[in-house]
């Protein structure tokens, strides 16, 4: 059982590494892209209308949900609170049961 645990734990933590990484990785290509998309901006019109910030603004958005996911910044977006939320239905549900039958 205690083996079970702690390969549980490491595919946990390997999980949670990816979703850092491809985390790491988004905001790259963002700095990349929308640098690229404001020198775009620059050459075209001076930046008179600055449009590259609507891009910046829908894929920052983005990014910062992906933030709080890969960080566990929000609570119930984490896989501890699905595992506790998980053991409290079954709970629930065996109690329903229980009582539905005495």
């Amino acid at each position: 059982m205690e083996s079970h645990e702690k390969e549980n734990k490491y595919i946990r933590a390997k999980e949670r590494v990816r979703e850092i990484r491809k985390f790491y990785t988004n905001l790259m290509f963002y700095i990349v892209f929308i640098t690229a998309l404001a020198g775009l901006n620059y050459y075209t019109n001076e930046l008179r209308y600055p449009w590259f910030l609507w891009a910046a603004l829908g894929w920052g958005i983005g990014l910062i949900f992906q933030a709080f996911k890969a960080f566990h910044w929000l609570p119930f977006m984490g896989k501890d609170w699905e595992d506790k939320k998980i053991k409290e239905l079954m709970e629930k549900e065996k109690e329903t049961n229980e009582t539905r039958w005495n």
